[in-house]
């Protein structure tokens, strides 16, 4: 059931979508060659811990760590660890918080010291593909709307879209309906309404958009191989068009 949200769940939403952007900025700033990412996963549990807030990933449905750290083929749930990052991988960092009952959820990818041209534009094109579903977050426009902004634009810059993975309602739940494809048909889908909340999430490769499980049992990897992005914001429909609620 769609869960739709009152101005003053927006504003409880709004602090907790804060910190996980300033959580994101304090991973940025250590997204350097020799850090391991077990290092990154602890500098955020120290900061959820200062702030008074509770990690969104930290034992959901048994996730081991405080936040998801995916290295080039890997597209999501990347578990942190001894892995030291190396120089031209390019980084992609999930963080959820949990704030007063409520949760915000956003991701960014990161190069590791200098990139190859080909990564660059892959982060670029993840990157602005989101810009492009945010701008369809309209009163009255469709979900559909969303979806195929994100897909028409990925595609026509040669990448592909993950159709296994979806973004996601959220709001007192990490994941409340409805899901979000980053792949379909303007027109198509639920009319967006003012007060739903969405975590919208373009999961981009470079290559195919099949993907397959790790024996880990929640890393997610590219079936052929190609290196993967993901950018993601919770967003808020309003009446005077579409809020980013994970910012500083």
């Amino acid at each position: 059931m769609i869960q739709f949200k009152s101005p003053r769940e927006i504003e409880k939403m709004r602090k907790a979508g804060r910190i996980v952007a300033e959580v994101l900025d304090l991973i940025s700033e250590n997204i350097k060659p020799g850090v391991t990412t077990k290092t990154l996963d602890k500098l955020a549990a120290e900061y959820f811990k200062r702030i008074g807030a509770r990690p969104a990933f930290l034992g959901y449905q048994g996730f081991p760590a405080h936040i998801c750290v995916s290295i080039d083929d890997e597209v999501v749930h990347g578990i942190p660890g001894e892995r030291k990052l190396v120089e031209g991988q390019i980084v992609s960092v999930d963080v959820g918080s949990i704030l007063d009952g409520y949760y915000g959820d956003a991701a960014r990818s990161f190069g590791v010291g200098e990139i190859s041209p080909e990564d660059q534009r892959l982060l670029e094109v993840t990157e602005s593909s989101l810009k492009k579903g945010i701008e369809k977050c309209l009163v009255g426009n469709y979900l559909g709307d969303v979806s195929a902004a994100i897909q028409n634009f990925v595609e026509d810059k040669g990448f592909s879209v993950v159709r296994d993975l979806v973004g996601h309602g959220i709001g007192r739940k990490m994941h409340e309906e409805p899901q979000v494809p980053n792949y379909g048909k303007p027109g198509t889908g639920i009319e967006l309404k003012e007060g739903l909340v969405v975590a919208i999430e373009p999961m981009i490769n470079a290559g195919g958009f099949d993907i397959r499980l790790l024996p880990d049992g929640w890393t997610i990897v590219t079936a052929d191989g190609a290196n993967s992005a993901h950018f993601e914001h919770t967003v808020a429909i309003t009446a005077n068009g579409p809020e980013i609620l994970t910012v500083r």
